[in-house]
């Protein structure tokens, strides 16, 4: 591929990516752009968007209760003493 081309695919991969994060932000996702790019690879790929979508809030839901429990354990050490 000569390197005009895959600069023009690279800018225009870019651009998609920037308006799908603006989009993110809007709907208050908290995708990062770094995110948002493997997601949209995975889905480029072949990834059930629905099913994607899912495990995102599945773990994100498991990574606050990890992060409560860890609040609680920091709390419950603190009262001991």
């Amino acid at each position: 591929m000569p390197s005009d081309e895959r600069s023009e695919k690279q800018a225009a991969a870019q651009q998609a990516v920037d308006i799908l994060h603006e989009i993110s932000t809007i709907l208050n996702c908290h995708l990062d752009r770094r995110t948002l790019s493997i997601c949209i690879s995975m889905i480029e790929n072949g990834v059930n968007p629905e099913a994607l979508a899912t495990a995102v809030k599945e773990l994100r839901n498991e990574a606050q209760e990890v992060q409560f429990e860890a609040a609680g354990a920091g709390a419950s050490t603190t009262r001991r003493r």
